[in-house]
């Protein structure tokens, strides 16, 4: 890594380090809601196995948090997708290599040997 900017990406594109911040936060708001929903299962299965009523009635509304997480995990990582495909379109202008284009199809150039 130099400076501010990320170019482990094969082709050499490099991302500022806003960008980089960005996607380091989306993975940080992921793993948290990974480790909460690790805890909301493992309560659910104890209350399940405890066969309590009391119990076995709060699992609905922990299901319901836990569905809710997982929403919002599938949010995260599609906004992560989009904002990934933006960056690439931006460094990527100019790039006569290709890459992909704004309506996600291949513009690589083909080469035919002589």
């Amino acid at each position: 890594m130099e400076g501010d900017t990320f170019s482990g990406l094969g082709n050499g594109t490099q991302i500022d380090g806003k960008i980089m911040q960005t996607f380091q936060k989306s993975f940080v708001q992921v793993q948290d809601i990974l480790d909460q929903n690790r805890v909301l299962i493992n309560e659910i299965n104890q209350n399940h196995e405890s066969k309590i009523p009391d119990n076995l009635s709060r699992n609905v509304g922990l299901i319901r948090e836990l569905n809710n997480n997982i929403r919002r995990v599938v949010d995260l990582y599609a906004d992560l997708s989009n904002n990934f495909t933006k960056s690439m379109d931006v460094s990527s202008e100019g790039d006569s290599s290709g890459g992909l284009k704004s309506d996600g199809k291949a513009g690589h150039k083909r080469i035919r040997p002589t």
